[in-house]
């Protein structure tokens, strides 16, 4: 009697190389192929679905640069991404199949920073899409497991990407501390400011006040955890006794005045992009009323409650999304906030 050897399904073999939006300089993004590196022992291969355009893309596309990080050579832009695992390493704990989105920021994991839990700002630590590391606007990405968090049904991978932008709001506003009761002031009512609006909700801010110069924004801000909203354009704050301030415009007159709204021992956050300096800061008002100052850059844990935040309700990311572009359109993307003023959180989907 003969035997037949059990022929096993042939495993579809992987993508070599993806499409992917390649930064060359200022205003040249290209469509380009890119291969992919071999998967690690530690590494997963995601097939994104969707990305999203934050203001440092827009700076990196418009200038080359971004503060003081200059583009020296073509590089992937885009660090908001989420999409579908569909290949592991050997030793990496997650299946194929597998809804995800991507915590950009890699850390070292071992200087004294990290071991601490502040990851966020370890000194070796580099970031998707900051170059020259390359980013996640790409039809396929390998990424270490370690940098996955799983999404639940709720929160499809399609806009998933918001993530991102929550886990920094989150951050922001619990580096600002804020309490039941709280008085808070966002100024800046882009993405950031419009979730860091309806976390400090969550967390039982009293009172919500969001400034910007954009009545659509604005418009917005009141629909989602503002209380009320000041157009600083035409109107003066006028405010005092304000327990917190959270700047997210990046715009440092912002920062200065907010700080004059101030209450004794009150906090102070900066979350948008500063400035290397700023002229102008009260330090005396600081001083003499121990107002704290304090800053926040990026996040740290902060993902698995933002995401908990989408899936619950509590936080409506699709309430920011405004435009979706495809991939091959990815320089109209990059320019959609500037060319309509309207648009808040923009994605590329794949």
């Amino acid at each position: 009697m003969t035997t037949q050897a059990v022929r096993r399904p042939e495993q579809p073999a992987l993508p070599r190389t993806t499409e992917a939006a390649v930064l060359h300089g200022a205003n040249d993004v290209r469509i380009e192929q890119k291969p992919l590196k071999a998967l690690g022992p530690n590494d997963v291969l995601v097939e994104m679905r969707s990305g999203g355009i934050c203001g440092s893309d827009m700076h990196y596309f418009a200038d080359g640069r971004n503060g003081t990080n200059v583009l020296r050579q073509p590089t992937v832009l885009g660090h908001e991404g989420a999409g579908v695992v569909i290949a592991t390493g050997g030793t990496a704990a997650v299946a194929a199949g597998t809804a995800v989105v991507i915590e950009p920021a890699l850390s070292c994991g071992t200087c004294p920073t990290c071991v601490s839990g502040r990851y966020n700002v370890c000194p070796a630590g580099t970031c998707f899409g900051s170059p020259p590391t390359d980013g996640l606007f790409a039809r396929h990405v390998v990424v270490p497991a370690a940098a996955l968090h799983e999404l639940p049904p709720s929160v499809p991978a399609e806009i998933g990407a918001a993530i991102e932008p929550l886990a920094v709001a989150v951050w922001a506003v619990d580096r600002a501390q804020v309490q039941p009761g709280h008085r808070v002031l966002i100024t800046g009512a882009g993405p950031i400011g419009l979730l860091v609006a309806q976390v400090a909700a969550v967390r039982g801010a009293a009172e919500i006040i969001v400034t910007d110069v954009n009545d659509d924004r604005l418009a917005v801000a009141a629909q989602f955890g503002a209380t009320r909203t000041i157009n600083t354009a035409a109107t003066a704050l006028g405010l005092t006794g304000m327990d917190r301030l959270i700047e997210c415009s990046g715009n440092s007159r912002a920062l200065i005045d907010g700080i004059q709204t101030l209450a004794p021992a009150a906090r102070a956050t900066v979350v948008g992009q500063a400035r290397p300096t700023v002229d102008g800061i009260p330090l005396g008002v600081l001083q003499r009323y121990e107002i704290d100052l304090v800053t926040a850059f990026r996040y740290a844990h902060a993902f698995p409650t933002a995401i908990e935040l989408a899936s619950s309700g509590k936080v409506d990311l699709r309430s920011i999304i405004t435009s979706t572009y495809p991939l091959a359109d990815a320089a109209t993307a990059l320019t959609a906030p500037v060319t309509d003023p309207t648009n808040l959180k923009v994605l590329i989907s794949y």
